[in-house]
């Protein structure tokens, strides 16, 4: 479904396809849950805010999200190791320490509301917050040891430099095994993030932004298993 940006759409409709947009309704207190079935301008209206200064920001922050899908279609097998890391921190670090947060908050919140319905959802909760404490830990490895350590070698060619860069990668490829294994757990668990019926807007928030961490750890732990770290183990000038 592509939700055309316009005072006449479903708030349910936009909260769903426009990432980062349920945090702007939460600014403005617009019901995007059970009162989600709703047009735009008539929740505008209700509560006298600027109608055009809503738009735009819903403009922007699907911009945002087209901006970072190009971005992510870059041939990165031609960057440096610097590029290519300052990328998977700020693109994919920094949409995960963003998004864990929230979606811990989301999945708790439906666990908390729909759990005697769906006991499935305890096991959701529980898979989740493993994933958010191994990935979590995952980062900080990376940006305070095996990153800075990559980054010297690139400058000085050193081989105890080198040594000290690809000693841990074989550590950092089972890690993203074990995350993996989590996201497969947590689309079992899901059916395929296959929503129940009658499920509430929150319910639906929930699974796409579940579904759009998935994509996203897909993006992330291609770029250094397949890329960085082959490149990185092959390098010949540690032999020069």
């Amino acid at each position: 479904m592509n939700t055309t940006i316009n005072r006449e759409a479903m708030v349910k409709d936009l909260v769903i396809e426009i990432p980062h947009s349920d945090e702007l309704f939460k600014h403005y207190r617009i019901d995007f849950c059970c009162g989600g079935k709703r047009p735009l301008h008539e929740v505008i209206a209700e509560k006298n805010l600027d109608e055009q200064s809503i738009l735009q920001a819903l403009e922007t922050l699907s911009q945002n999200a087209k901006d970072r899908t190009d971005q992510d279609q870059k041939d990165w097998t031609a960057a440096t190791y610097g590029e290519l890391m300052n990328h998977v921190v700020q693109r994919h670090h920094g949409f995960l320490l963003k998004e864990l947060p929230d979606l811990s908050f989301y999945v708790t919140k439906i666990f908390r509301v729909h759990g005697g319905a769906h006991p499935e959802l305890a096991d959701l909760h529980k898979q989740f917050h493993n994933l958010k404490m191994e990935l979590e830990q995952h980062m900080v490895k990376e940006e305070q040891m095996v990153f800075p350590a990559i980054h010297r070698y690139e400058q000085t060619l050193d081989t105890n430099d080198y040594a000290q860069a690809v000693q841990r990668i074989d550590e950092l490829e089972e890690e993203h095994e074990a995350a993996g294994d989590l996201l497969k757990s947590i689309r079992s668990i899901t059916n395929d993030f296959t929503l129940p019926a009658g499920a509430c807007t929150t319910y639906n928030l929930t699974f796409s932004r579940l579904e759009a961490l998935e994509s996203d750890m897909f993006q992330h732990i291609h770029l250094e298993n397949n890329i960085l770290f082959p490149s990185l183990k092959a390098d010949i000038t540690q032999k020069a």
